[in-house]
């Protein structure tokens, strides 16, 4: 049974009004107002201590370069590709879809570039590195390295407490650049010079082991009544062709399914040469002297390849020549004479604007807790 005393102690849900409902705006500005001397001083303050701090860190100079990259063009001897056919793919024909900007900027950031810098530099030391990789880290920090998207012209910016070595860097990253480029086939015509020679060169030795066999066999009247000169060079040219178009057929067949037209077109074109070939095999085993001519059409055949690649040889030289690594220098980089960093300015404005919002928090706080009942 419930007592008088318990009944009336009872908390009905209006008893209690939610009054709490935070400072009111006018509160807030009354509170801003007491403290505005602390709001006005103590941002100064803070922003003079920034600027003094700002004295106290080594200035940072940086020094930049742009540079117009090699321009790959449509070489003189696309034409004369042509008559290989699909061996034009093979000479790094098929590489265009690549962007020749982006790939030398990551010749540029490469660990071989990197590392040729740490060394002439001394970065090691400049940058109080224990090992050559943190050298090569902190290097990386301080160099940016874009391609304009409308000009096509790479610019290097190296930061740098020194600004002799700041621009030093800079120009050096473009020989550097140059050095890379040389020894590496990055061309088109660069591309198709190695190719051509390294064919050039098996060709070169599969020509001399030809005419050593031919030399080998003899000559003998059977085989000079039979010509084989002229015999063995429409054979060398037709396998030549039957050479080609397999290589054709291989590419397509990596890009194309066998029952498309194109694919389908190369095979029976290919089964055609063939058919040739075997024929004019057959007819000129027939005809005396199988020994010798035999050797003479391979000589023939050797003979033939081997002019084709010398003359594709020449053409990729005199292309890379025209073409080359020309790296053309539109602003070298200059010893810097203002500091890019620290912005002392920046960091005092900062550093005020943010003492002033901070204690602004702190004041509505304050006057937040203590604000009477």
């Amino acid at each position: 049974m419930l007592s008088a005393n318990d009944s009336s102690g009872s908390a009905e849900p209006g008893d209690f009004d939610d009054d709490d409902d935070g400072p009111t705006f006018g509160e807030m500005l009354q509170a801003l107002r007491e403290r505005w001397a602390l709001l006005l001083l103590a941002p100064a303050v803070a922003g003079l201590i920034a600027l003094g701090v700002t004295y106290l860190i080594p200035p940072t100079y940086t020094a930049s370069t742009t540079f117009m990259p090699p321009q790959q063009t449509q070489s003189g001897s696309a034409a004369a590709l042509a008559a290989l056919g699909p061996l034009a793919a093979l000479a790094g024909g098929g590489a265009g879809g690549r962007t020749a900007g982006d790939q030398y900027v990551a010749l540029m950031q490469s660990v071989t570039v990197a590392d040729r810098l740490v060394d002439r530099f001394k970065l090691i030391e400049v940058y109080d590195s224990d090992f050559r990789v943190d050298a090569q880290k902190e290097l990386a920090k301080n160099v940016r390295i874009a391609l304009g998207k409308k000009d096509g012209l790479i610019k290097v910016e190296v930061d740098d407490t020194s600004p002799q070595r700041a621009a030093d860097i800079a120009n050096r990253f473009v020989d550097e650049l140059r050095r890379v480029t040389a020894s590496l086939a990055v061309t088109e015509a660069q591309q198709r010079r190695v190719f051509f020679e390294q064919q050039l060169q098996e060709s070169r030795d599969r020509l001399v082991q030809a005419q050593q066999a031919l030399q080998a066999s003899g000559f003998d009247g059977a085989a000079l009544r039979a010509e084989p000169k002229a015999a063995a060079e429409g054979y060398a040219r037709l396998r030549a062709e039957v050479t080609a178009a397999e290589v054709r057929l291989q590419v397509s067949r990596s890009n194309l399914a066998d029952t498309t037209p194109e694919v389908r077109q190369q095979q029976a074109t290919l089964s055609a040469l063939r058919g040739q070939l075997a024929a004019l095999e057959k007819s000129n085993t027939t005809s005396g002297g199988p020994d010798y001519i035999g050797r003479f059409r391979e000589f023939k055949y050797q003979e033939v390849l081997f002019e084709l690649y010398a003359r594709q040889f020449e053409l990729a030289r005199v292309d890379e020549s025209r073409e080359g690594a020309l790296i053309q220098v539109v602003d070298a980089a200059t010893p810097p004479e203002r500091k890019s960093k620290p912005r002392r300015g920046v960091i005092a404005l900062g550093a005020g604007l943010l003492a002033g919002a901070l204690l602004i928090i702190w004041v509505l706080a304050r006057a937040s807790r203590h604000r009477p009942a």
